[in-house]
């Protein structure tokens, strides 16, 4: 559905990576809303439009709450649950499903956790990878007792489509 912005809009370039200020009056055709964020179609290309912004967006109703997973009492599960709304704007599967993540580790302290993610890109050239680990940061960040949250880009091993998990193939088609 095309959609026009109210009023001017930040924006990320996809693949690039890159910061856009998109100008009120632009057209916009909705292709992707998972994990609370947008992934727009314009005249200048794809673009992620974050969640924050989406009222920018004439019309547009958001389907799911991005921060919903932030009740409750802090567990592993509950990182996991929360890895598992962050996406990858071209990709409509999760980064947990997607096999992007490779490490995490909960450390408690005396006042409540710190939390660290190892996690790769489908592609070392992806601009939109620091997007995509503070989007992971930030909803961690949220839960419950998290005192620190950092998510880490790293290479090793490189990944591959076999690392997509069987529900991640499914949506995919690829099973």
């Amino acid at each position: 559905m095309t959609h026009t912005l109210i009023r001017d809009c930040p924006a990320t370039a996809i693949p690039a990576g890159t910061a856009v200020t998109l100008p009120a009056g632009t057209e916009v055709f909705v292709t992707q809303t998972l994990g609370g964020n947008i992934t727009v179609r314009t005249d200048h290309g794809l673009l992620r439009i974050a969640a924050e912004n989406a009222g920018a967006i004439g019309g547009y109703l958001p389907k799911e709450a991005a921060a919903a997973v932030a009740v409750g009492e802090f567990s592993e599960p509950a990182v996991w649950a929360a890895l598992k709304t962050c996406f990858d704007p071209e990709i409509p599967v999760n980064i947990v499903d997607l096999g992007l993540v490779y490490d995490l580790a909960v450390e408690k302290t005396t006042g409540g956790h710190t939390i660290e993610v190892k996690m790769t890109l489908t592609a070392p050239g992806c601009g939109m990878g620091p997007t995509i680990a503070e989007d992971a940061r930030q909803k961690i960040a949220a839960l419950p007792t998290v005192e620190s949250a950092k998510v880490h880009i790293v290479w090793d091993p490189i990944w591959t489509p076999q690392m997509i998990s069987p529900e991640g193939r499914k949506v995919l088609g690829l099973e």
